[in-house]
């Protein structure tokens, strides 16, 4: 099963959520993907501070965020003044039209650079939706399912990492891309991962 992909039809700049992040250090080849993807990869400062909170809880994830920077795998970014001023329009509201840090800096700093937002949250898609109509959003399936992904990993590690995502980070997985992850995990295996849609565990019993 291949999915549709419109990161295949150009290579603009993609930038990263912090749940992005925490999935593709999760799976455990963090180096290998970003350096298998055509694009140039960006963080924003506000990601990196949710990260930073983590280490609280025991998380490597800011650390493991450094070494990719410090690599030159990816480049991390403050906003401009033109997208702080959308960042604070979506802090600041009703807490159904609002977004946590990491979130709208992604937005902000995508839509004001004409590049392509990594989110996983389903609330910060549908406000991307009303709000960014224009705006191209994808989230880290996307990433994972890209066929120079699947090339650089080779089919044994790029199923591994699949996997790793799940069960470790429990990257979430909306609907239309539920048939790419069973056909990775198997359908036995479904009620294994709870940040698998519902209706997918149900029938998966």
């Amino acid at each position: 099963m291949v999915l549709p992909n419109f990161l295949l039809d150009s290579i603009p700049d993609i930038v990263l959520d912090t749940s992005v992040c925490i999935n593709i250090n999760a799976s455990g080849f963090a180096k290998e993907i970003i350096n298998a993807l055509p694009n140039r990869i960006i963080v924003l400062n506000q990601v990196f501070t949710e990260l930073d909170c983590g280490r609280k809880n025991g998380c490597s994830d800011a650390d493991d965020l450094r070494n990719l920077v410090n690599s030159g795998l990816i480049e991390l970014r403050e906003l401009n003044i033109a997208a702080m001023g959308l960042f604070e329009q979506l802090v600041i509201g009703p807490a159904g039209s609002t977004l946590d840090d990491g979130e709208s800096a992604t937005i902000a700093y995508a839509d004001t650079n004409n590049a392509i937002a990594i989110i996983d949250e389903r609330k910060a898609h549908r406000i991307c939706r009303e709000r960014f109509p224009c705006l191209s959003v994808a989230c880290t399936i996307d990433l994972l399912s890209h066929p120079v992904v699947k090339e650089s990993l080779g089919q044994k590690n790029h199923e591994l990492s699949v996997v790793n995502a799940l069960k470790t980070a429990r990257m979430r997985v909306f609907p239309e891309h539920v048939g790419w992850i069973v056909q990775i995990i198997g359908a036995e295996n479904v009620t294994k991962y709870p940040s698998l849609p519902r209706f997918a565990r149900i029938s998966g019993r």
